[in-house]
């Protein structure tokens, strides 16, 4: 199913789809500073998950990001979303999207050339999800949207441990066909399943979305 649009009751009830999606992954984790990004053919950008540690995130970012510079045949650059990435702050998301928006829109100007590689795990899903324009984000407290110049610089979408899957709902249209969505059987997080250890078991699916990534390219 692809996007659709429903009625909300408000910014608060979607907040709270996705806290009750996430919960069971919170913690907290100190974010450090963002690291100067060059001019790479690739600039793979990563909204991790829930307080996950690691520059990228530990569960997936990080050793995604060794995969795809591995398959890859061009130079790559790594961004890590500057976001909360906290379930008790009501404008965690939002404040995601918004970087992410400004990032891209950043090196799109300094980078004419460079095209980007868009990941998110867990909550940094949502964060994609936002900034991509899925309409159940529609009243995400602060969501900025992505306009239509730099969505046509996103070569591909690597979503991991998804919330939006779980309740049905998937990336707009216009990106379906550059988008991988992986989700481990049990993730009580994309899947509605009972075992909170499949949430961080996404090793087996990196190398899938690589090449992936790579065929987009």
């Amino acid at each position: 199913m692809g996007d659709r649009k429903v009625l909300l009751p408000g910014k608060w009830r979607t907040a709270w789809v996705f806290a009750a999606a996430l919960l069971m992954v919170g913690m907290v984790y100190p974010a450090p500073p963002a690291r100067a990004q060059g001019c790479a053919a690739v600039d793979v950008v990563v909204a991790r998950g829930t307080g996950e540690p690691g520059y990228l995130g530990s569960e997936v970012g990080d050793p995604l990001y060794g995969v795809l510079q591995d398959r890859l045949p061009m130079s790559t650059s790594a961004y890590r979303v500057n976001y909360p990435a906290d379930l008790t702050d009501a404008d965690s998301i939002g404040d995601g999207s918004a970087d992410l928006v400004a990032h891209l829109a950043r090196q799109a100007a300094a980078c004419p050339d460079q095209r980007f590689v868009l990941v998110g795990y867990s909550q940094g899903a949502a964060v994609v999800h936002t900034a991509l324009g899925t309409g159940v984000t529609a009243d995400v407290p602060g969501a900025v949207r992505m306009d239509g110049d730099l969505g046509a610089r996103v070569a591909v979408v690597l979503l991991f441990g998804d919330p939006m899957r779980l309740i049905g709902w998937n990336l707009p249209d216009a990106y379906l066909w550059r988008s991988g969505n992986y989700c481990t059987t049990g993730d009580p997080v994309c899947a509605g399943g009972l075992n909170p250890a499949a949430h961080v078991a996404y090793g087996g699916d990196f190398v899938a979305a690589a090449n992936l990534a790579a065929d987009r390219l």
